[in-house]
């Protein structure tokens, strides 16, 4: 049996992650959970799976969750804060870690699991695009196996030779296609997108997903962050990867090699099946997903992206080619102002605003250390809260 452990637990990806290893009790133990707030989630997850230890970001909610825990006589061990985080993630008995904490708060707690080794389920954008350069070499040294959880990097993983590692070029690799269902306002006009209302944003047509993801769906700047991802993931040059909207999100994304073939994964969207694959990988076992009916599914199209109409996307293209602290600058400002924007202080395309003013008027820096970049994403939150006050 393997230890699996959650950053995350009571998040959509983590109950997903749940989910499949509770199908599999012959195969995973779950050894170690971690939460924000959300007591009584997380609570109801270790009266299943009995963790050795639960951990909640919020100092308060350790101590709800804990004597919780006591009045149920169940023994799971609480910590708080960081240091719980990390505990979480480094676990001696997990050797699977599912890295699904949203933002820059779970690239340290991520980063000290890899530079043990295990294998990382990386459902954490962040770790890549604030510490791209660094992560991977970790990696490498530590001999880390970083299996993505996105559905897009999955399907791309699926999709490429088993030594990809060794260069795409070498592999006959062209391009990455990364597949964008376009989210909720993919027709929406300039004049009607500065109208929509937070919950308007947060309806994507296709997954359910937290708040703050499906607002980055909504101006594509999620899929700008996996473009980021990619990059460091596959070892990808920014102009090997490319963005295709496909509505039906059924083709979760594609690899086009050399002599013209293009592979695709393709399947229900449901966060199961790449969390399936990357638990069981290279095996395979049941997710709970039902297979896919292309007859129901009858069509599938696919259009080029409007960077009019999603700025974001454009600004992380801008990014990459930037490189150093960029998209470090890039992922806290989105960061803000995505918050701003879902407590109503700031208008949708004001997100987008917020980021280019705070990408340009932070300096450009080389990316050398990991502190380095915590500095970075620290200050460049402030100078995005200044940026969104001002337009306000």
């Amino acid at each position: 049996m393997k230890g699996i452990a959650v950053l995350g637990s009571t998040g959509s990806i983590g109950v997903n992650t749940l989910d499949v290893a509770g199908r599999h009790p012959d195969r995973y133990r779950v050894v170690a959970l971690s939460a924000n707030r959300d007591v009584l989630g997380i609570l109801a997850q270790c009266r299943e799976f009995r963790p050795q230890l639960a951990a909640m970001a919020d100092p308060d909610s350790a101590r709800g969750l804990e004597q919780a825990l006591a009045a149920e006589g169940i023994s799971t061990e609480v910590m708080a804060g960081a240091a719980g985080l990390e505990a979480v993630a480094t676990h001696p008995d997990a050797a699977f870690l599912m890295a699904a904490i949203v933002g820059a708060a779970g690239v340290l707690p991520t980063l000290a699991a890899v530079r043990l080794g295990r294998r990382i389920l990386l459902a954490n954008k962040e770790a890549l695009v604030v510490s791209g350069a660094l992560f991977m070499t970790a990696a490498r040294a530590s001999g880390a196996q970083i299996l993505p959880i996105d559905s897009e990097h999955n399907a791309v993983f699926q999709c490429l030779p088993v030594d990809f590692a060794d260069g795409l070029k070498q592999a006959g690799v062209e391009r990455i296609l990364l597949t964008a269902s376009g989210g909720p306002f993919r027709r929406h006009s300039l004049e009607e997108l500065s109208h929509v209302t937070p919950d308007q944003a947060c309806s994507h047509p296709n997954w359910d997903m937290g708040r703050k993801i499906s607002v980055d769906s909504a101006t594509m700047m999620n899929k700008g962050l996996e473009v980021i991802e990619a990059r460091w993931l596959f070892d990808a040059r920014p102009e090997q990867i490319h963005v295709v909207v496909h509505p039906q999100s059924i083709i979760h994304s594609m690899v086009q090699y050399v002599d013209g073939s293009v592979l695709a994964q393709l399947g229900n969207p449901d966060m199961r099946t790449p969390i399936a694959h990357a638990l069981a990988w290279p095996d395979r076992h049941s997710s709970g997903v039902a297979s896919l009916d292309l007859f129901e599914i009858a069509r599938l199209d696919f259009e080029p992206p409007d960077l009019q109409r999603f700025p974001c996307l454009r600004l992380a293209f801008e990014a990459i080619a930037a490189g150093g602290t960029a998209p470090a600058v890039l992922n806290a400002a989105n960061e803000v102002a995505v918050a701003r924007f879902l407590s109503g202080g700031l208008a949708f395309p004001g997100i987008a605003d917020v980021v280019e003013r705070t990408v340009a008027e932070y300096p450009h820096e080389t990316a050398d250390d990991l502190d380095h970049l915590l500095v970075t994403d620290a200050q460049a939150r402030v100078l995005a809260e200044q940026q969104a006050l001002s337009l306000v």
